[in-house]
């Protein structure tokens, strides 16, 4: 090992830049790995470290559309410190006339925040008949400190603008900027009535040593139909918390692509690079080395290398915590928490290693059987297949990269899905690349001399054709589906809404005002069309004898277990709605509760037609058999609901309505002060603002998008290169022999252009196919958004691969044409 130690380092001194290749792939792999794992770890250790802080304190419980009760209120109080806070949201307005906004409201307690404090950027915290306002809705109203604001039927005084609120994050999205008044403040509105939409909030500060989650398990059982749900530290902002989780998964899943793709380059790269040490490798042979001590040589120098790029890698990743955070921070929902993470860098290493020694052990292989008559003679080296021991070690390493990617997901079935995806796709493209040697060597030789060399060039002996077409392929088919993801994320931010969507829905609708509220509307608008349903909350408690609070996790897709839903009642079928199973009940049906259940929620809980569901309403747990399975159209954005009860005993829980209000655009102004004015507790809700917010949040995962889809697009030129590198021998002796009998320059590259161009036109269906078919999954089952991609950027993107691949192909070939015809054979 010390021969070949030296032996290596010397080579590598000496001619060690035929491995920057290999040095720059695993850079590129690696880095994206470890940066996204690292931002990802980053962020999730910031939601850990402020849980408390957002939360509230150790421990929250939530009950909708009503507050504790004084036996609930002493079993809180029993357990520590309490603070009450309850939030909704409501229109307020300048108190000398303006447009009406939409806020969220939170009314707070003396003892609120009992972690962390309220910040003002100006003025003092609220009390009484005041109000402190977000920062956004001063700038939107004009309001200054001491002006006056009105929400229902009272007039506040502006107190101060917010500068922070320590638990804003830990209670999930805001469709407003918020405003925050005491509770005297609160019920002084009269915007609080029976039936309206408004959460209850009670946190509570706990003894040292208490068990959080024991004390939240016993309260919800003591209090079994009251519709409680607690909530400790580490569940606090789970929303973001998944969120970002998914996110940094699907970014992970194209940075596995890169390393893939990245490996292809390796592959290449070290092909190359051990070509152009044949005579080398027989001269060590010639002077008594043996195969050992040549294999041992190159791998020494292969690891070193690959350390170094590595390195290089987790270096970079290492800092895009700090990167992102110091030029985007005020972009991210919650800052990084700025440290080295171990877990994802050492899963980035280990990865790439890997990859690097799956992709360089055939030519290491193929380099250790190198004969010393090669000195002799300068035959082209024989194609081989792989020893039973090469195989073997590669498969043992492809088996540990794909548990190793598997293992450390966080959704691993997806990871182990996405890998399979790959190695089929590797496969089938391995597969094209023989198919096509093989019909080009059938084929009649073309008359066009240009067109017949090109060919040649892709079938002959030692031709890099499967190599090119396995990643270009890879490439391509990568570059399209980051395209239609990217134009399917930039419809869904920049779209409007459909033409059929309401302008406004109306919540907090009293159904003594429904008539009252017809009035304003058409006052405002005299063509507006007025869309109603009753509404109240309610969480579903048991999927039959099954308690929720019993399962340790939530089945996949069980979105509607999380929490309490907004459901509703009805006769017949609701508008924008389809049975897909079962049948709806009577009109004039008054017997046992029945219940109507969207199709594709039923089938994320395995609940079928006439098994049963208990929901909690209003401190009641009604228990209703599943009647219909209902397909609902989402597009229209109109009144649509997941549970809907039969009507008759659900009728009898105080309520509200719901109301949609379509409206010509130019009308939205008119009716938001219409309404304001005759009914100061109704809450409008633009449509246009609510895809407004949801669209800013596709942009910034579109721009995450588009960074991981750089990273993938550099891997895939560092590949060509390589591909190029790789068959730098025969290109000039072709060279040399067209030159001797007269070829131009412009025809030696043209020949070149020609052999890309033709594997480029190949792939592009088998891109489109493939990378449109991963973008629509991505797309619509992990986004859960509409398939809305641009065709004409996607051929433009491939346009530009085409070009690129052309472009990189002939460009790499330019110095075969500075080669002299004695140096050339000299050097054969």
């Amino acid at each position: 090992m010390s021969l070949a130690w030296r032996l290596a380092l010397r080579d590598l001194r000496r001619g060690g830049r035929g491995l920057l290749l290999l040095a720059l792939c695993l850079f590129l792999g690696t880095a994206a790995l470890a940066g996204i794992g690292s931002l990802s770890a980053s962020m999730i250790a910031a939601l850990d470290a402020q849980g408390r802080r957002m939360l509230g304190g150790d421990l929250e419980m939530r009950v909708s559309q009503r507050r504790a009760t004084v036996e609930e209120t002493a079993a809180f109080a029993a357990t520590g410190r309490v603070s009450e806070t309850v939030t909704m949201r409501a229109m307020a307005e300048p108190a000398g006339g303006g447009t009406p906004a939409l806020i969220d409201l939170k009314g707070v307690d003396a003892r609120w925040p009992l972690v962390g404090a309220l910040t003002m950027a100006r003025g003092a915290r609220p009390r009484g008949a005041q109000v402190a306002v977000a920062p956004a809705l001063a700038d939107r109203l004009g309001l200054r400190v001491g002006d006056a604001l009105r929400v229902g039927s009272a007039r506040l005084t502006v107190s101060g603008v917010i500068a922070d609120e320590p638990d804003a994050l830990g209670e999930g999205f805001s469709l407003g900027p918020r405003a925050i008044v005491d509770l005297a403040g609160l019920d002084a509105t009269g915007i609080v009535q029976p039936g309206s939409l408004y959460a209850a909030r009670y946190r509570i500060a706990l003894p040292g040593g208490s068990d959080a989650a024991a004390i939240g398990e016993r309260l919800e059982r003591r209090f079994p139909s009251a519709g409680w749900s607690a909530r400790t530290t580490d569940r606090a902002a789970g929303g973001l918390r998944r969120g970002i989780a998914q996110l940094g998964q699907f970014l992970l899943l194209v940075g596995l692509a890169a390393l893939a793709i990245a490996g292809v380059g390796v592959g290449s790269g070290v092909a190359g690079y051990l070509a152009g040490k044949t005579r080398i490798i027989a001269t060590l042979k010639v002077l008594g080395a043996r195969s050992t001590t040549i294999a041992a040589m190159f791998l020494a120098q292969l690891g070193l290398v690959a350390a170094a790029g590595i390195a290089a890698g987790l270096a970079l990743g290492v800092a895009v915590p700090w990167l992102v955070a110091g030029v985007a921070g005020g972009a991210l929902p919650v800052m990084p928490r700025l440290a080295i993470y171990p877990v994802p860098l050492a899963t980035a290493a280990a990865l790439g290693l890997l990859v690097a020694l799956l992709f360089a052990l055939p030519a290491l292989a193929r380099a250790r059987a190198i004969p010393a008559a090669t000195l002799l003679r300068d035959a082209l080296a024989e194609r081989r297949v792989p020893t039973w021991r090469v195989a073997a070690a590669m498969l043992a390493l492809l088996a540990a990269l794909v548990a190793l990617a598997v293992l450390t997901a966080a959704d691993r079935l997806l990871a182990l899905g996405f890998v399979g995806a790959v190695a089929v796709l590797v496969l089938l493209l391995w597969l094209i690349g023989l198919g096509i040697r093989r019909a080009l060597a059938a084929l009649p030789r073309p008359r066009r001399p240009l067109l017949r060399l090109a060919l040649a060039n892709l079938h002959r002996p030692g031709a890099q054709t499967d190599r090119l077409v396995v990643a270009l392929g890879l490439g391509f088919s990568l570059f399209v589906a980051l395209a239609a993801i990217d134009t399917s994320l930039g419809a869904a931010m920049t779209g409007t809404a459909p033409a059929k969507a309401p302008r406004f829905f109306a919540i907090d609708l009293q159904p003594d005002d429904a008539a009252a509220f017809r009035r304003a509307v058409a006052a405002a608008a005299p063509a507006a069309r007025i869309e109603t349903t009753p509404s109240l909350r309610g969480s579903i408690v048991a999927l039959g004898n099954r308690r929720v609070a019993d399962m340790k996790t939530l089945p996949e897709g069980a979105w509607v277990l999380r929490g309490d839903r907004t459901i509703t009642w009805a006769a017949t079928v609701p508008p924008r709605n389809e049975i897909v199973a079962g049948r709806w009940w009577p009109r004039d049906y008054r017997g046992p509760p029945l219940v109507s259940i969207e199709d594709r929620a039923a089938q994320a809980l395995g609940l079928k037609i006439g098994d049963e569901i208990t929901v909690a309403v209003l401190g009641v747990d009604v228990r209703a058999r599943i009647a219909a399975l209902r397909r609902i159209d989402w597009s229209g954005l109109g009144l649509n609901f997941a549970i809907v009860f039969s009507p008759g005993l659900i009728e009898e829980a105080p309520h509200a309505l719901l109301a949609g209000v379509y409206a010509p655009p130019a009308s939205d102004g008119a009716v938001s002060r219409a309404v304001a004015t005759a009914l100061p507790s109704v809450t409008m809700i633009r449509v246009g603002d609510v895809i407004g917010q949801i669209g800013e949040l596709l942009g910034k995962v579109a721009l995450a998008v588009r960074v991981a889809a750089a990273v993938t697009v550099a891997a895939g030129i560092a590949v060509l290169v390589g591909a190029v590198a790789a068959s730098a021998r025969e290109r000039r002796a072709d060279a040399v022999i067209l030159k001797l009998v007269g070829a131009r320059r412009a025809q030696v590259l043209g020949v070149q252009a020609i052999e890309y161009a033709l594997l480029a036109a190949v792939l592009t269906g088998v891109a489109l196919a493939v990378g449109a078919g991963a973008a629509w999954y991505v797309v619509t089952r992990v986004f859960a958004l509409p398939w809305a991609p641009d065709w004409a950027t996607i051929a433009a993107t491939i346009a530009a691969s085409v070009a690129v691949t052309i472009a990189v192909g002939v460009l790499g070939n330019i110095g075969t044409l500075r080669v002299r015809p004695a140096e050339a054979l000299r050097a054969g």
